[in-house]
C-alpha cells in the first residue's frame, strides 16, 4: 500500500521553523495545516495567515 506524501521534499528555513515554534500555543492551535506550510515554505502568505499573525508580524520595509 502506497501512502501519498503530503509534505514538501524540501527542508524549512531554520529561522522560520524557530519563529513558528516560538508562537503561543493558542495561536498555533488556530493555524490550519495549509497555513503552517505557507508559513514555512511560501514567500506570499494567505490573508487568513496574515490576519492570525497580525500582532506578531514585523514589517521590515516600513519606517516609522
Amino acid at each position: 500500500m502506497m501512502e501519498e506524501k503530503k509534505t514538501p521534499d524540501r527542508e524549512p528555513d531554520p529561522d522560520r521553523l524557530l519563529a513558528l515554534k516560538s508562537l503561543p500555543a493558542e495561536v498555533m492551535a488556530r493555524l490550519t495545516k495549509e497555513e503552517v506550510n505557507a508559513f514555512l515554505f511560501e514567500e506570499v502568505w494567505p490573508d487568513s495567515l496574515q490576519d492570525k499573525l497580525m500582532g506578531y508580524l514585523v514589517d521590515e520595509g516600513r519606517e516609522e
